[in-house]
């Protein structure tokens, strides 16, 4: 106990610390390459989802993670829809409880590159979602340098959410739930949140107590999350934290984009420029206290409730 409050101490609130790994030059550097134009769009079964792959595997290699489930690479391959995909795994593992596992996730597919028109025809997917994977990349590097998890992490970027939720429904085939304590998935926090600075929202927050468990490890910093504003909008089913929560795991995801004010969703305008660094860098640093608990094995998720629609 007295470990992990000094630990706790150390990473949580220590902004030094924090600022040494997680910062905006970081997040900046992971983002202009993901959203960059070279990537065309990052659609699933293109030149410019094997250049993301590349970029994120180089990533996981520089860092020092493990591969996945003896795999002799970092990808997971498969085939769906006749395309070759991939999703991207890499492992750090835990120490007292390493048979247990937290998964860090994001997307890394975008929608690729319109046809037969003139103008900007790339989907850059600056937000949606290169802003979910800068934070995995940026979280597996803290993890990697503060050496303080001792439940095993698995960092994913998933292929093929846009259409379908493809790579994580696969993914979740691979797996034993009951080893899954949490499903910690990372959606669009490129953009000031509806209820301010230094705040996110969290999807499917009444289906456990995850959500509880990060606003208690948040309590003294300054930053807050709240539940999903944006109800009507299902966004709990919409990203790949769905396909790990129908399995049980107490997956869900952080977001702070203002869904309802989003004018570059999905459009070629969602470029690096029409974000906010610090936005971003303050997200991550928040999910990495907030979820600091759970990676130390303090703090376990009830499972997730799945009887409401």
């Amino acid at each position: 106990m007295i470990k992990t409050f000094l630990l706790t101490l150390l990473v949580c609130l220590s902004s030094k610390a924090h600022s040494q790994i997680i910062n905006e030059k970081l997040v900046e550097k992971h983002l202009a390459t993901l959203a960059d134009d070279l990537m065309e769009g990052r659609k699933a079964g293109s030149k410019g989802i094997e250049m993301a792959a590349k970029y994120i595997e180089s990533e996981f290699k520089r860092i020092g993670l493990d591969k996945f489930d003896s795999q002799n690479s970092f990808r997971q391959n498969f085939s769906s829809k006749d395309m070759s995909l991939f999703n991207v795994i890499g492992v750090l593992k835990g120490k007292s409880k390493a048979d247990e596992y937290v998964i860090i996730s994001a997307h890394y597919d975008h929608l690729g590159m319109k046809v037969g028109e003139e103008g900007d025809l790339i989907y850059n997917g600056a937000n949606d979602n290169a802003s979910g994977v800068s934070a995995v990349l940026a979280l597996a590097e803290h993890y990697k340098t503060h050496n303080i998890n001792e439940r095993s992490i698995l960092f994913v970027a998933f292929t093929a959410e846009e259409i379908g939720l493809i790579g994580s429904n696969y993914f979740g085939k691979q797996i034993n739930p009951e080893k899954i304590i949490a499903g910690i998935n990372i959606e669009m926090i490129g953009k000031e949140s509806p209820f301010g600075p230094k705040t996110a929202w969290l999807t499917g927050y009444d289906r456990s107590d995850f959500g509880q468990i990060i606003q208690k490890n948040l309590k003294e910093s300054d930053y807050s999350l709240y539940p999903d504003p944006y109800v009507n909008f299902r966004l709990f089913f919409r990203s790949d934290n769905a396909s790990l929560a129908r399995l049980g795991v107490p997956a869900h995801t952080f977001s702070t984009s203002p869904m309802d004010k989003d004018l570059d969703y999905h459009k070629v305008s969602d470029e690096t420029k029409t974000l906010d660094l610090f936005t971003i860098s303050e997200t991550i640093k928040a999910i990495a206290i907030g979820t600091l608990s759970i990676i130390t094995g303090d703090d376990t998720p009830s499972r997730i409730v799945m009887d409401k629609q």
